[in-house]
């Protein structure tokens, strides 16, 4: 299925690559950015609700291969690879260690995300870092605090922790009740999927309102997809945008700074 808001009713490639339709940004974000390295148009592109029944592969070939064409790079949310992994789970599963639930007090929530403010998401952070490992980040964090410095703990506690996702309303069900970690190796799946379209540039990120961190790249510099994608323009909610096209464009028409993309000052094959 494709989300909200949709242009045109395209559910197959065929159907999408005649359509040219994309979504929107995220609220508040635009289609396009100015980098050091030109300016770029983030095209958000729809998927069916994605499950650990798809392959990753699959999904982009049928969602996202049908816009892209040479010099265009694929930016893929992480959480829609970690689901194909299986690696999303219900809460209703999870049964957090005492450890877990008190650990959890500490951390402070923000208006960007849970992180792993809550029992769950910190049974997971424990599992994927091992328990030495947080209790060095939390103490490390809690030193450098009064002296304004962040970003300690999940320095320490690696990628893998800062990469869960805990439960949100702004994310589309079923997932708004899920722990998703991230991707097992992010590394290797954006080599595969950059091999199964034939060598397009490929990378998998982990955005959101505090920043974005590069997970895997293939035929990219992941800096410019960071400084592309720095503003979190993805859909994770009922948009259903986790992947964008990134491409190089030339001055943006008047009147189309933001909102949905039709193609028409973009260049592009027939």
């Amino acid at each position: 299925m494709t989300g909200p808001g949709t242009v045109t009713s395209a559910d197959t490639a065929s159907s999408a690559a005649g359509s040219w339709s994309f979504g929107r940004p995220n609220p508040g974000k635009e289609l396009y950015i100015d980098t050091p390295a030109g300016r770029f148009a983030r095209l958000p592109v729809f998927s069916h609700l994605v499950t650990a029944n798809d392959d990753i592969v699959a999904v982009v070939r049928e969602h996202a291969s049908p816009y892209l064409e040479p010099g265009d790079i694929l930016a893929i949310s992480e959480k829609i690879v970690a689901i194909c992994e299986g690696r999303s789970y219900p809460l209703a599963g999870i049964r957090p260690s005492r450890l877990a639930s008190w650990l959890s007090k500490f951390v402070q929530k923000t208006p960007h995300g849970i992180g792993i403010g809550s029992p769950w998401t910190m049974e997971f952070a424990l599992r994927e870092a091992g328990v030495p490992r947080i209790f060095l980040a939390a103490f490390a964090s809690a030193v450098t605090k009064p002296f304004g410095v962040k970003g300690i703990f999940y320095r320490i506690a690696g990628p893998r922790v800062a990469a869960i996702d805990g439960p949100t309303d702004g994310t589309i069900p079923p997932y708004n009740r899920c722990v998703t970690l991230g991707p097992s190796d992010p590394g290797k799946s954006a080599v595969a999927i950059s091999a199964a379209l034939g060598g397009q540039a490929v990378a998998i990120i982990d955005a959101n309102d505090l920043g974005v961190n590069i997970l895997g790249a293939a035929a990219v510099d992941p800096a410019l997809v960071a400084q592309a994608f720095s503003d979190n323009p993805l859909g994770q909610g009922e948009e259903q945008t986790p992947m964008a096209v990134l491409r190089r464009v030339g001055r943006i028409p008047a009147g189309r700074g933001e909102g949905r993309c039709t193609g028409e000052h973009i260049k592009h094959k027939a």
